[in-house]
């Protein structure tokens, strides 16, 4: 029989280490088992043995403590995509065969590419999918929140977005909800692309914004070969979510970086590019922080600052100053209320240009 479906002791999902990507899974819920010849999904969840420890020798749990990995440990983790050029590309099998762990958050895939300094990716076997007692497969869609078609337009949007990964982005946005925070503002904080990461997902929540949320929440494992679509609704999905708790300012980092195919593709969503009021860049250095700004500014979006790794290097600082013509600030420095303030600042007269042209199109209509 190509595919069987078997039952799961609870006590052997307990042992298990749950990674990250799970994490809206009602797991009291009865599990199976199903194995054999299947094509796996983007999201579907899978129990998978530890067979040969590489890169990630940790994995990233529900609560995002890194769980130290032994070979022969079980773990329940999801089929997704990968696109981190400092690591690795992995998409998603077209079976239940050996592939690779490819992100600490919980990530199965098969090894396309990876970067020379990096060890190769942890190698794990499939034991089979997660259904539900009916032999329906438990898929990260099956828990996310509602889809969207409008959000309310009240809260300030501030945006994160960078030249690479790795650029400070997650930083950054942490950074710059203190501050904001400090100024006793309401903030909503989320990432809208990359790969299930609880510890920038924990960043924000330390931070002081609230709520959280990522792309997990509205049913993706990564966004990565996410077509238009998707990323709609990750953007109406996540944003209805958080103006909903009617905060003062929402926070949003963009994974990756301008040139990366879904970053391109959210900046081109006019829903997406209307409602935010401001962007903050980071970059590695000089030339990347002008080629960055002028990406985003012959897409007539505006961008407020410059920040990211660049800023640990005060000659980098200086040139990007030059170059660019926008204020430079060191990452640490976006958590000062003199820093924050004058974002805030920003928003509110970009929001304030938004309503007037909205005003003034529609007298003319």
């Amino acid at each position: 029989m190509d595919i069987n479906l078997e039952p799961l002791p609870e006590q052997r999902l307990e042992q298990a280490k749950w990674a990250y990507t799970t994490r809206r899974i009602d797991r009291q819920r009865s599990f199976q088992l199903l194995k054999g010849k299947l094509s796996p999904n983007p999201g579907d969840l899978l129990l998978a043995r530890v067979e040969e420890l590489g890169q990630h020798r940790r994995l990233e749990l529900v609560t995002s403590r890194r769980a130290t990995l032994f070979e022969g440990d079980e773990i329940v983790v999801c089929y997704g995509n990968r696109y981190a050029p400092d690591q690795f590309e992995g998409i998603v099998p077209d079976h239940l065969g050996a592939c690779r762990l490819v992100a600490a958050g919980g990530v199965a895939a098969r090894l396309l590419n990876r970067h020379d300094r990096v060890k190769s990716a942890t190698r794990i076997t499939p034991l089979g999918l997660l259904t539900d007692t009916d032999g329906h497969r438990i898929n990260l869609s099956s828990s996310r929140f509602p889809k969207a078609d409008r959000i309310d337009p009240s809260p300030l949007v501030l945006v994160v977005a960078g030249t690479s990964m790795n650029s400070g982005k997650t930083t950054a946005c942490a950074n710059l909800v203190k501050g904001l925070v400090r100024q006793k503002l309401k903030v909503a904080a989320a990432k809208f692309t990359g790969t299930g990461a609880g510890a920038d997902y924990r960043a924000l929540v330390d931070a002081g914004a609230s709520p959280v949320f990522d792309f997990i929440d509205a049913g993706y494992v990564s966004t990565y070969r996410c077509n238009r679509d998707i990323l709609l609704d990750v953007v109406m999905t996540l944003g209805h979510a958080m103006a909903e708790t009617q905060p003062d300012v929402i926070v949003i980092e963009v994974a990756d970086g301008l040139l990366q195919r879904e970053t391109a593709r959210l900046f081109a969503l006019p829903k997406f590019t209307d409602w935010i009021d401001g962007i903050i860049f980071a970059a590695n250095d000089a030339l990347g922080a002008q080629a960055g700004v002028s990406w985003l500014t012959v897409r007539q979006l505006p961008v407020f600052a410059i920040t990211g790794v660049l800023t640990s290097s005060p000659l980098a600082q200086r040139e990007a100053e030059e170059v660019c013509g926008l204020p430079v600030y060191h990452t640490n420095a976006l958590a000062r209320p003199s820093v924050s303030s004058y974002i805030h600042s920003c928003l509110r007269y970009r929001n304030q240009q938004h309503k007037d042209h909205e005003q003034a199109v529609e007298e003319v209509e």
